[in-house]
């Protein structure tokens, strides 16, 4: 062949990869593309888990139920009212924050009731443009009270107002946050704690702490700064550790050893006693630590921020040298399950798109190979006992977040853990692999998300739904409905 024939079909060769290029990128960024306004569970497919559908009624499938239908009915013991809007909020720091609030303050009201309670808060949307909506992060409500816009709710518009109503029903530190446009409004500081306290609460000093980043510097809340306490020797200490951010942050306790207590708003039965390793808290995460208060002073740190908060005289050195391990962190067993109804993997990764028909080619959040908003959603049936395998192969950590459910954890890259733990936000690094144990005791539709909120917004998440419910709202920029 000469070399004009080699060139000619060269030539041909390239105009050949062009085509089919071009083709692909067509077909992937149509498929891409999702309507102004859908439902969330239409859109990808199924995934079983390995069990047949349920069916009822000699084959007839199970009747339908709407979330809007899945309320609290009983009758309120507390009320709150909390009301979003712009705010420019002064930290006792003195850093001045411009964002958003609830009644003016960033981090919102710290709401405390008791176990048992029906809870009741009206949120109130004074001027937030693109709506709000409050997510009750780690109290597994009813589905209709779950806070997220476009799929148990409308977003709340300016002027407007929701009621809210659940049963408090487990003891534990928990959070609210907006879950309207979440990445930008939790982060510009939409949030507050929640705490669930025993009927009797036993005495003693109680604190929250929240870690928040706000774009800059983390600071601890509601300090924002150096804070100092006086507390007497001998006194019963629990510290709430919670992480209002996008990713990870290490705590330090100095000055004390400590027990973990408590992890997303379960408490740990006998924990062993600890002394100068760091907690490693997911974003969405809250670990409660306890101790008796020492003579000598306690100084609670977060690394690479310079707010303390010290109880007693003086400051302690906080060492961030050692990490606790949770995986080997020795309390009193809870019941594990032996067998699992149904199994889900989900793999997180990165894939080569377009994100809801953007024009920019790029490596896309996956789960099982799939992007946005064709991710598969995990389909169950009321009273099975699950299992989830979470594989991370997308080079970036996730902190999973699975609404209205606790997750058991059982065991990570395959080696089961000293004692198993309840989590509603789990950290799976790269590389990692973490099996997970859930009961399907709140039937719903249920958001499974990565609680880097930047990650959620660009498409890391999926749901989990119960055979025969449906939801009535829709996302979408047609909806005014965009909860990620």
């Amino acid at each position: 062949m000469g070399v004009r024939a080699l060139q000619a079909a060269s030539a041909v060769v390239v105009t050949l990869v062009l085509v089919a290029a071009v083709v692909w990128a067509a077909r992937a960024w149509n498929a891409s593309r999702v309507p102004a306004r859908y439902d969330a569970t239409e859109l990808g497919p199924v995934d079983l888990g390995g069990a047949p559908p349920v069916h009822h009624h000699d084959g007839a499938a199970v009747d339908g139920v709407s979330v809007a239908a899945l309320r609290e009915r009983g009758t309120s013991d507390v009320r709150f009212t909390l009301t979003a809007a712009h705010a420019t909020v002064r930290l006792p720091s003195r850093r001045v924050l411009d964002g958003l609030a609830f009644d003016g303050r960033i981090p919102g009201p710290e709401l405390r009731v008791r176990q048992g309670d029906v809870v009741e808060v009206t949120l109130v949307n004074r001027d937030i443009r693109d709506g709000v909506s409050i997510h009750w992060h780690g109290v597994d409500v009813p589905n209709g009270e779950d806070g997220v816009a476009g799929m148990t709710q409308d977003a709340v518009p300016v002027g407007g107002r929701f009621t809210y109503r659940f049963r408090a029903e487990d003891a534990g530190t928990y959070w609210y946050h907006s879950h309207q446009r979440s990445a930008d409004e939790v982060r510009r500081g939409l949030f507050g704690a929640l705490v669930v306290e025993p009927r009797d609460p036993p005495p003693g000093e109680d604190l929250v702490v929240a870690a928040h980043s706000f774009g800059g510097p983390v600071a601890l809340l509601p300090s924002g700064g150096r804070m100092h306490r006086r507390v007497a020797p001998g006194t019963p200490v629990r510290l709430r550790l919670l992480n209002a951010d996008d990713h990870v942050h290490e705590f330090g306790l100095g000055g004390t050893a400590f027990r973990v207590v408590g992890i997303d708003g379960r408490e740990l039965e006998a924990p062993e006693v600890v002394r100068a390793q760091t907690l490693a808290v997911p974003a969405g995460g809250r670990y409660d630590v306890a101790f008796a208060m020492p003579r000598s002073p306690v100084t609670l740190a977060a690394n690479g921020s310079s707010d303390r908060i010290s109880l007693g005289d003086g400051e302690a050195t906080v060492d961030f040298s050692r990490m606790l391990d949770l995986t080997t962190y020795r309390a009193r067993a809870p019941a594990v399950p032996t067998r699992f109804d149904r199994t889900f993997r989900i793999e997180l990764g990165r894939k080569l798109g377009f994100f809801h028909g953007g024009v920019k080619l790029g490596r896309q959040w996956s789960i099982n190979g799939k992007i946005h908003p064709h991710m598969p959603m995990l389909m169950v049936a009321e009273g099975e006992v699950d299992r989830i395998v979470f594989v991370n192969r997308s080079g970036s950590p996730h902190p999973m977040h699975l609404h209205g459910h606790h997750m058991l954890v059982l065991a990570r890259n395959g080696r089961p853990v000293t004692t198993p733990w309840l989590v509603d936000s789990l950290d799976i690094r790269s590389g990692e692999q973490w099996d997970v144990a859930f009961r399907t005791d709140n039937p719903g539709i249920w958001m499974l998300h990565c609680h880097n909120l930047p990650h959620a917004a660009k498409g890391l998440v999926t749901h989990l739904a119960y055979e025969g419910v449906h939801t009535p709202y829709r996302m979408g920029t047609g909806s005014g409905n965009e909860p990620e």
